[in-house]
C-alpha cells in the first residue's frame, strides 16, 4: 500500500496478488514494478531531508505537481534503493525549467525519452555503470533511475501511451534512458566541471532525445576521421535539424581525439562545422522550409543558410560531447534532439545530498 496521492491502497498480503494489482491500476510501464509499500515509500522520500509534500515539479499544461512523495512512491516502484533518489529529485527540477518542455517533448509523435547523463562522484558511490553496456541493461543504477523518470511521467503527470503521449514510433528509452559519464581515464573536464559546480559536487544533464544512433568506426586514426564520422550520423537527412545533440566518445574514439590534443571546444566547433546540409539537399527532401522567414527575405532564404549551408544546432555549445563506454571498440553514438527545432533545451542540474550508500 502506498499514499500515492493521499490515498492507501489496502491489498491482499501476497507479493504476487501486489504486483498485479499495480497491473491494474495502470501504474507499470508494462513490466511488473516493486509494490510501494510504507516502510520504502518513507525511505525513499527521506532520503531528500525536505518534508514529503514538498513540490519538485509542477506539469505545464494540466498543473499537476511532483512532490517528493510520489516521486519515491515511483522510484520505488522502478526498483531504485534510497541513495538513487537525489538522482531523480535533481532530474525534475532541470526538467522543471521551462526551457526543457517537458511536457512537449513526452506528448509530442516526436517520440523522445528524457536522457539522463550523470557526472561525478555520485556515479561511483552508487554504482552506476559508465563503462561495458553503457546504454545496455545490467546495472540496477542506471536501470531503475531512468525507468522511475517514466514511471512519474507516466503515473504522476499522466503521459499515456496513446492517450496523451501520441508518440508515433516510441524509442526504447521510453523504458529507460540513464548512463554514467566514464570518469576513469577521460581526458577532459568532467561534464560537472565543465558546468561551473564546485569541485567534488555532482550533476545530472537532461536532454529530450530520440533514438540511439551508433557511429562504427574502427579504421579512423585521427581526429579528423572520427569526428568526420560522428558528423555525417548528425548531419543524416532523417536527423538534422537545429536542434542540440548529444554525442558520447568511446575510449577508443577518445584516445585518438584527446591523444591529438584536441580539447572538447576544438572537438565541438568541428562536428559544428561538418555537421551541415545543404540548402539544395535539404529542399530535395522536403526539409527547408520557413516560410515565415521565406515571406520577409525571398524564397530559399534561411537564418541558418551560410552560404548555401543548414547546420544542426545554432552553435558549437549546442553539441554536449563526452566519454563513455568500455576500452575495446570504435563504437560510439549521436544522440539527436526531439522536435522539428528547438522544442527543448537540455539542463542540468546539481545533486543534492549525493552520499556514498553504507
Amino acid at each position: 500500500m502506498s499514499r500515492q496521492s493521499s490515498r492507501i491502497h489496502e491489498v491482499p498480503d501476497d507479493l504476487l496478488a501486489a504486483i498485479d494489482y499495480c497491473y491494474e491500476q495502470g501504474w507499470t510501464d508494462g513490466l511488473p514494478v516493486v509494490p510501494p509499500i510504507l516502510e520504502r515509500v518513507d525511505a525513499m522520500s527521506a532520503r531528500d531531508g525536505r518534508p514529503a509534500e514538498t513540490a519538485i515539479a509542477t506539469h505545464p499544461a494540466t498543473g499537476l505537481q511532483l512532490s517528493l512523495h510520489t516521486a519515491a512512491v515511483n522510484a520505488v516502484m522502478a526498483g531504485c534503493l534510497p541513495e538513487y533518489f537525489p538522482v531523480i529529485v535533481a532530474a525534475f527540477e532541470a526538467m522543471d525549467r521551462p526551457e526543457f518542455n517537458f511536457h512537449g517533448s513526452t506528448a509530442s509523435t516526436g517520440g523522445s525519452a528524457p536522457l539522463l547523463v550523470v557526472s561525478g562522484p555520485v556515479a561511483d558511490d552508487i554504482g552506476m555503470n559508465a563503462d561495458v553496456n553503457l546504454f545496455g541493461p545490467g546495472n540496477r543504477a542506471n536501470a531503475t533511475i531512468g525507468r522511475a523518470v517514466r514511471l512519474i511521467l507516466r503515473n504522476v503527470f499522466q503521459m499515456l501511451p496513446g492517450i496523451s503521449d501520441k508518440s508515433t514510433q516510441g524509442n526504447p528509452g521510453k523504458y529507460s534512458f540513464c548512463i554514467a559519464e566514464r570518469a576513469r581515464g577521460n581526458p577532459w573536464p568532467l561534464l560537472c566541471e565543465a558546468q561551473g559546480y564546485p569541485k567534488g559536487t555532482s550533476s545530472v544533464t537532461v536532454f529530450a532525445g530520440g533514438g540511439f544512433c551508433n557511429v562504427e568506426n574502427h579504421g579512423g586514426n585521427t581526429p579528423e576521421q572520427v569526428l568526420g564520422s560522428v558528423a555525417d550520423a548528425m548531419a543524416n537527412h532523417g536527423c538534422i535539424t537545429l536542434g542540440q545533440s548529444v554525442v558520447i566518445l568511446a575510449p577508443e574514439h577518445m584516445g585518438i581525439v584527446a591523444g591529438a590534443g584536441w580539447t572538447r571546444e576544438k572537438a565541438q566547433d568541428f562536428l559544428f562545422a561538418r555537421a551541415r546540409r545543404s540548402v539544395e539537399s535539404m529542399k530535395d527532401v522536403g526539409k527547408y522550409r520557413d516560410r515565415e522567414y521565406e515571406a520577409q527575405h525571398g524564397e530559399g532564404a534561411h537564418p541558418l543558410a551560410s552560404p548555401g549551408f543548414v547546420h544542426r544546432g545554432l552553435s558549437p555549445a549546442d553539441i554536449l560531447i563526452t566519454m563513455g563506454g568500455g576500452d575495446a571498440g570504435g563504437h560510439s553514438c549521436f544522440i539527436p534532439s526531439w522536435s522539428r527545432g528547438r522544442g527543448s533545451i537540455m539542463q542540468h542540474q546539481r545533486i543534492a545530498g549525493a552520499v556514498a550508500p553504507n
